[in-house]
């Protein structure tokens, strides 16, 4: 079961090209994270490496790594250590072949509580996931830890209401997204601010829809690594907002940060005896729902 209350952290990062630094910047941020209070703690997607997904190159599948490899052997160890659960996003290498965007859940005593595959795969100019990775084939989970029943969503899955609500109903407590999105720099000061603006609003309308928790942590900085390419600018703005969407703690565009935030479990029991909006639902006219199109 869950504790009533307890805290949370997300990590906002300038991650780069070399998997051994990220890890080592990463484990130390975790630590002090935990150090900080924060009892469950979340990475930004795909941390060990630079976004890779700017472009479409199979050198870059060499950045994967099988289950329970480095990365599970050395956030499990700290996790272990520190007695606090850490969600670790990875590149996940099933098979030859068959790769995965993937985030462990590690539990206080360094076991895994749960594995996530991001279920929906983008593909737009810079973030061509569709060539690197398959679609999750675990569903959509809440995951019981020691500290809290958790829910993981990767990125892409951030715009998705579906995904949220059967998250939220098989009991997550919190929705954490890590991800990695930004600005194409050339279409910043013409779009910039209403997408930033749209990320925010559909995981904060996540947060109220559903009565939960919801943490963002995004990473930072201008990652320009191809040629004659502009790259693109990590907005940063990591976030945690509490279940009627009120912001709790929010990054800024360009700094690491930690943010920490309290998850109380009889305010959300409050809110969604208030507001009820799983009670409401017309489940037997929602069939459609799992049409592509009502045509």
């Amino acid at each position: 079961m869950s504790v009533k209350k307890y805290k949370i952290a997300v990590i906002q990062l300038n991650l780069n090209d070399v998997a051994e630094n990220n890890l080592k910047k990463c484990l130390s941020w975790v630590r002090d994270a935990a150090n900080k209070g924060a009892e469950v703690i979340l990475l930004p997607e795909l941390y060990s490496s630079h976004y890779f997904c700017q472009s479409e190159d199979v050198d870059n599948f060499a950045l994967a790594e099988p289950l329970y490899g480095t990365s599970f052997v050395a956030f499990s160890a700290l996790a272990k250590e520190l007695g606090v659960v850490i969600i670790v996003p990875f590149f996940e290498k099933r098979m030859a072949g068959i790769y995965h965007n993937s985030a462990y859940i590690i539990d206080t005593d360094g076991t895994e509580a749960g594995l996530y595959r991001k279920m929906h795969i983008p593909d737009d100019p810079h973030f061509y996931e569709k060539f690197y990775f398959t679609p999750g084939d675990l569903g959509f989970q809440a995951i019981q830890t020691k500290k809290g029943k958790v829910g993981t969503l990767i990125c892409w899955d951030q715009w998705y209401p579906e995904a949220a609500r059967l998250t939220a109903l098989k009991g997550a407590e919190v929705l954490f997204y890590p991800t990695a999105i930004g600005w194409h720099p050339q279409e910043k000061e013409e779009f910039g601010e209403n997408q930033h603006g749209a990320w925010m609003n559909v995981m904060k309308g996540h947060a109220v829809a559903n009565g939960v928790f919801v943490a963002a942590a995004n990473r930072i900085g201008l990652e320009q690594y191809l040629p004659d390419t502009a790259g693109i600018q990590f907005w940063g703005s990591s976030f945690i907002a509490g279940p009627q969407g009120e912001i709790l703690a929010q990054a800024s565009h360009d700094q690491e940060e930690i943010l920490i935030a309290e998850v109380d479990l009889d305010l959300q029991e409050n809110v969604r005896q208030n507001w009820p909006f799983f009670r409401d639902r017309r489940i037997d006219a929602f069939g459609d729902i799992t049409k592509r199109a009502i045509d």
